[in-house]
């Protein structure tokens, strides 16, 4: 998931679907994207990160909830993929 390229869009003022208008994509994959379903290609995040006047690095910065051990993921806090310790554990 994306959540500071959902961010951006929602600062900008925007809605999805007139993102997806202007960048001549689907509406569904810019969501696809959005939720980390779909990987943007090179130019893909380019585009958005101009567009959205944004850093593409932050924009990108890839997060994942992590259950609650109860099989469900609402209410958890995202974590930073990569965040790891020298040993791999965060």
């Amino acid at each position: 998931m994306y959540p500071n390229l959902k961010l951006q869009i929602f600062k900008r003022g925007m809605r999805q679907n007139y993102l997806a208008q202007v960048l001549g994509i689907n509406e569904a994959v810019l969501s696809k994207i959005i939720h980390g379903y779909h990987e943007p290609s090179e130019a893909m995040r380019k585009s958005l990160a101009d567009f959205l006047e944004a850093g593409e690095d932050w924009l990108f910065e890839k997060y994942e909830a992590h259950g609650t051990g109860n099989g469900s993921s609402r209410g958890a806090a995202p974590v930073a993929i990569g965040a790891e310790g020298k040993d791999g554990e965060s």
